[in-house]
């Protein structure tokens, strides 16, 4: 063989290996070993949940041997169902309804086993600025609000009665529009304010529809908003899968602690390709600079007692649950070391 035969051969050897080197989605950082599926179906695709898109977009899924494959279920219960019917390993939202569905009779119930946010990510937006905003200027108003039994609209609920507010005497809260639909809603005319999550409150004053004048994590105080959940079965069958996925998640949570809010925009903007940069930083110096995120994943159990509370004063709590049968904390406490 020729040099100039040798010298081709290994610079080919070398290319594939380079190649080989630079996939993503079939080789994990531990050599030798494939990335395991894992399917999570979020309740909404949100910069509310900015520490999950960092662990994406950073590889540390990957780095933990994951390859992540997100949905969008568009509401937490359709997120349950999906977890339920085994279409998706691991759901994303409100941990009222692993509470449904364990007091419904689910023999194979879900199990919290991550908490991400800690305040509602939602906001009350006006139709005219309101400099020096108080809850009982909402008394006679028409407001645009969430699903009954929901967290948005509870949270919502609990926040009126904080304020010797009545839900259903005072005001009226329209809930018949469709998730995700109020935002065009109010646009069209429709309620005096309404109740919005990002990036629709931000375009709403962008078009100079509305504008926010509350935020309901700021005045709800501390909530278990939004967790991550699985089946009994697919966690007791999976506990290495359930640890790495944490540890990723955990990854994504330092970095939100440790980066400003215009690093973290810049680190998720993949995920949000239809929003500009300055929006995105817009919207996550708002949920920065309210403690929206935890420094751990743990789920306490003061914190499931609050939700549990939120949900007996909505109306919506038959019976009350054990935390130890709806919260596993194992998996965030090894990440947190």
């Amino acid at each position: 063989m020729t040099r100039k035969v040798i010298s081709l051969v290994l610079c080919l050897l070398f290319l594939a290996s380079c190649l080989t080197g630079c996939q993503k989605s079939g080789t994990s950082a531990v050599p030798g070993k494939d990335l395991t599926k894992v399917t999570l179906n979020e309740v909404a695709h949100s910069i509310f949940y900015a520490p999950m898109y960092v662990a994406i977009e950073e590889g540390y899924f990957a780095e933990e041997g994951i390859n992540l494959d997100l949905v969008t279920g568009f509401g937490a219960d359709k997120t349950m169902t999906a977890v339920l019917t085994d279409e998706a390993d691991i759901g994303f939202m409100g941990s009222e309804s692993t509470i449904y569905t364990y007091i419904g009779g689910t023999q194979d119930y879900v199990i919290n086993f991550a908490q991400l946010t800690q305040r509602a990510g939602n906001f009350l937006v006006s139709r005219q600025p309101i400099d020096n905003f108080s809850w009982d200027m909402l008394t006679g108003k028409k407001v645009l609000g969430g699903r009954a039994g929901g967290m948005p609209e509870m949270v919502f609920e609990y926040i009126l009665k904080k304020n010797n507010i009545d839900p259903k005497a005072d005001l009226n809260i329209d809930q018949s529009i469709d998730f995700g639909s109020t935002a065009a809603a109010f646009s069209g005319g429709q309620g005096d304010f309404t109740i919005e999550f990002e990036p629709h409150a931000t375009s709403l004053e962008a078009k100079g529809d509305g504008y926010v004048v509350a935020s309901l994590g700021k005045d709800s105080g501390y909530v278990p908003y939004t967790a991550f959940s699985a089946k009994k079965s697919y966690i007791d069958a999976n506990p290495e899968i359930l640890q790495s996925f944490t540890n990723a998640l955990q990854k994504g949570m330092d970095y939100v602690n440790s980066h400003k809010p215009e690093e973290i925009a810049k680190a998720i903007a993949p995920q949000f390709e239809e929003t500009d940069l300055d929006t995105i930083t817009a919207i996550v110096t708002r949920y920065y600079d309210q403690d929206t995120w935890k420094d751990n994943l743990i789920f306490e159990e003061d914190s499931f007692t609050l939700l549990q509370n939120i949900l007996d004063e909505a109306g919506e709590l038959s019976e009350r649950v054990p935390y130890d049968t709806l919260v596993n904390t194992q998996f965030a406490m090894e990440a947190a070391k």
